[in-house]
């Protein structure tokens, strides 16, 4: 199966909204994206994609002739390419019935601990959706990261109580969750987190914690106050709040502000092993990439994955090879052009 024929297959099942797009940019489902859809124009998702683009490789081919190491270590695991599959959940709400949350997680975190990534899970109202991810990780020997919404205190204790049994080898919190419709009416309230909160919630996962939805050096500076072993530079996919720099544009400040004391990712409209190239000479350590990957388990489950990421894991080598970049640490900034 080659990516093409998943692309085929998923657009016969993947729903009202997505499209199954050759390249996921936004640009087709804008407001309506899968999940609670965006804001104002659905703008700030094809700004993160675009933003990408603009940024281009300076090819060096004077250099030995070797094959590139993709491999990253994080938190003291080793994965095969510097990239994991994204958080996603109430996939039979936002997408279709094919598969529900048990289904999609056990497919997805699974065939991405088999080739040498990890899976980030989703949350959801319904408290179904953690149990469903934290079981599939549980089972892939806690190679995943539960990503736990900005609830109130109370409910996070519970979920955490998941998050541990689970034996996950890190735990985040997406707080750009904060913007979505269905935190802002919960008793007790749900949503922002003051520093201090973030801090007992850091030391309620008691694994490394990462703080999904960083996108100013203040806010890199106050998850690191908070205990946050890393951060993950995104905006929600572009559905939280309308005019919303790209991640692209603010990654590299974030990444000389942190100055290594913690690790960062970032996500946001990176579809290729090209961007995440990109990414990296950025100041990044590692992608998230989401929405592809419910096109991959839709369109091929296990063998659509693995495709995906292998797609995603050469693009990655190739770049490095034509670039001169032998292992991940010789990424650098001289070997992009920025607008």
């Amino acid at each position: 199966m080659n990516y093409q024929e998943v692309l085929k297959e998923a657009r016969t099942c993947m729903g009202e909204y997505c499209k199954a797009c050759p390249v996921c940019n936004g640009i087709a489902c804008k407001n309506q994206i899968p999940g609670p859809g965006a804001k104002g124009t659905g703008d700030t998702a094809i700004r993160n994609y675009q933003k990408w683009q603009e940024i281009r490789v300076n090819m060096d081919t004077l250099h030995e002739n070797q094959e590139p190491d993709t491999s990253l270590e994080l938190f003291g695991r080793t994965f095969r390419y510097p990239l994991f599959a994204g958080p996603v959940g109430a996939v039979n709400l936002h997408y279709s019935n094919k598969y529900d949350d048990f289904t999609y997680n056990n497919v997805l975190v699974e065939a991405c601990a088999e080739a040498g990534i990890a899976a980030f899970t989703g949350d959801g109202t319904d408290g179904k959706v953690m149990e469903a991810a934290t079981e599939a990780i549980r089972q892939a020997g806690g190679i995943g990261v539960p990503t736990v919404k900005p609830w109130n205190l109370d409910t996070i204790r519970q979920k955490m109580e998941l998050v541990k049994s689970s034996g996950a080898f890190a735990a985040a919190m997406d707080v750009d969750a904060a913007g979505l419709p269905f935190l802002k009416n919960m008793t007790p309230p749900a949503g922002s987190k003051t520093v201090e909160e973030l801090s007992r919630i850091a030391q309620m996962a008691g694994v490394p914690f990462i703080v999904k939805g960083i996108m100013t050096v203040k806010g890199a500076m106050k998850a690191m106050e908070a205990g946050a072993s890393a951060i993950v530079v995104s905006n929600h996919g572009g559905r939280v709040l309308d005019q919303c720099p790209a991640t692209a544009e603010v990654l590299a400040e974030i990444a000389d502000a942190v100055n290594g004391r913690m690790k960062i990712l970032v996500d946001g409209g990176i579809r290729s092993g090209v961007d995440v190239f990109k990414a990296l000479a950025l100041g990044a350590d590692a992608v998230l990439v989401c929405r592809p990957f419910v096109t991959a388990v839709y369109g091929g489950g296990a063998e659509g994955v693995r495709c995906y990421i292998e797609k995603l894991g050469e693009e990655l080598r190739d770049t490095m090879a034509m670039c001169g970049a032998g292992r991940l640490d010789d990424i650098s900034g001289d070997m992009i052009r920025r607008p």
